[in-house]
């Protein structure tokens, strides 16, 4: 197969997989839409300023999920800024990856959840619209992602894990970064998961009673995720672990972005009329929420350092 035909046939299956994601989003926006407008509202309490304010916000981000998926469907989207396109992406997939894979537990218990709350019965069929939504998205973008990155930046899938990094590279700063925010994930890892399996330590004891199946699993992807990240980052930066550069890589970049996302996701819906209190101690519930984040943003630094020293590497032995 000749080079040519290999990236033709590249260049229509990231078509194909962004047309895909685009298509995906759709029904959510639709929806969004209705809401921020006042139709088809779900609950009273959705009519509230503040939920139509966060509807609204739903709507740019899923406006700017169609643009990046066009992005990575055409050419002129690899001349975007490396930014422009890496950080809705991170905060996407590490919102929808994580999901995905609890969605088939929890989407029905969201249904139960808000069925026993009073919602209208026209809610369930919006939500079965948003679930699809969400894991069509789920799957298709780190797809269309993966297209679209073979292209631009061929070296994150590319090559052994231990390769010869010039000199002037910042592998001894960002070796003491990750082994720091390793540590970081541990901590949050095993706070998460006991909470997960029912440990009350920090746990408000007027609250005990409000752990429901959703927060449980929560907390436990996001558990399982903090060591998952702390696990590719390790590997990434000593080059120990792992032959290839791919999987840790990915692993890395997931987690990253769901402790970052997910923390700021949970910010948000905590300024909701409706939204209930945290079950944890004020203090227990900052300290991991704001954990989760400070450590997502370093994981993705230490990310960067490693992408720009593997780069400059493997474009001056080309």
């Amino acid at each position: 197969m000749t080079v040519k035909k290999t990236i033709h046939q590249l260049i229509k299956k990231r078509k194909i997989w962004g047309y895909s994601t685009a298509v995906a989003i759709t029904p959510y926006l639709l929806i969004k839409i209705d809401w921020t407008f006042g139709l088809f509202m779900p609950t009273e309490q959705m009519d509230d300023p503040s939920w139509r304010t966060a509807n609204a916000i739903t709507i740019v981000l899923a406006a700017v999920g169609i643009l990046v998926a066009f992005a990575f469907s055409m050419s002129w989207g690899e001349k975007l800024p490396a930014w422009l396109v890496a950080f809705p992406v991170w905060v996407g997939t590490g919102l929808l990856i994580p999901m995905l894979l609890l969605a088939p537990v929890l989407g029905p218990a969201a249904m139960i959840r808000d069925q026993q709350a009073g919602a209208a019965h026209v809610w369930i069929y919006e939500q079965i619209f948003v679930i699809v939504s969400l894991v069509g998205v789920g799957i298709c973008l780190p797809f269309a992602l993966a297209g679209y990155t073979k292209m631009r930046w061929p070296e994150v899938f590319t090559g052994p894990i231990d390769i010869e990094l010039l000199p002037g590279n910042s592998k001894k700063l960002y070796i003491i970064l990750a082994r720091l925010v390793s540590g970081g994930c541990i901590l949050l890892g095993f706070i998460k998961v006991f909470w997960a399996a029912g440990g009350t330590i920090g746990i408000n004891p007027a609250m005990l009673d409000n752990r429901d199946l959703w927060w449980h699993l929560l907390s436990l992807s996001t558990g399982v995720w903090a060591f998952v990240g702390s696990w590719g980052l390790l590997v990434l930066t000593t080059r120990r672990g792992s032959k290839n550069f791919f999987p840790p890589m990915v692993a890395a970049w997931i987690s990253s972005g769901m402790l970052f996302s997910y923390n700021l996701f949970n910010r948000l819906s905590a300024t909701r009329p409706d939204a209930q209190p945290a079950l944890e101690y004020p203090l227990a519930h900052e300290l991991t929420t704001e954990l989760g984040s400070v450590l997502g943003i370093m994981m993705g630094m230490v990310i960067l350092m490693v992408l720009h020293d593997r780069r400059r590497a493997m474009q001056s032995s080309a």
